[in-house]
């Protein structure tokens, strides 16, 4: 059987946040813990403690949001914007 993505949970300094998720979501979530648990030989008694490994697992394999990140950055005094977040929306006139 094919590896999951995600491996053994580690403890970290937590931020709360407050999350809703659809029940079809949180019954996959629920779902992906028991199945995650049996990889691991430890049962997840809480599928939540999934949701920050999935989310960093996520950003960290999205190119397009690593190559945003290493952009330069907007320079105020000069004009520029790395392209990638702009106050304002770009209109092409043509």
């Amino acid at each position: 059987m094919p590896k999951l993505k995600l491996s053994e949970i580690l403890d970290d300094k937590p931020v709360k946040v407050t999350v809703e998720l659809p029940a079809k979501l949180h019954r996959d979530l629920v779902a992906y813990a028991q199945v995650l648990g049996g990889e691991t030989g430890n049962p997840i008694t809480d599928p939540v403690r999934l949701i920050a490994p999935m989310l960093e697992r996520f950003i960290a394999t999205d190119r397009v949001f690593a190559k945003a990140r290493q952009a330069p950055h907007p320079d105020p005094a000069r004009g520029m914007t790395s392209g990638v977040l702009k106050s304002e929306p770009s209109i092409e006139q043509g």
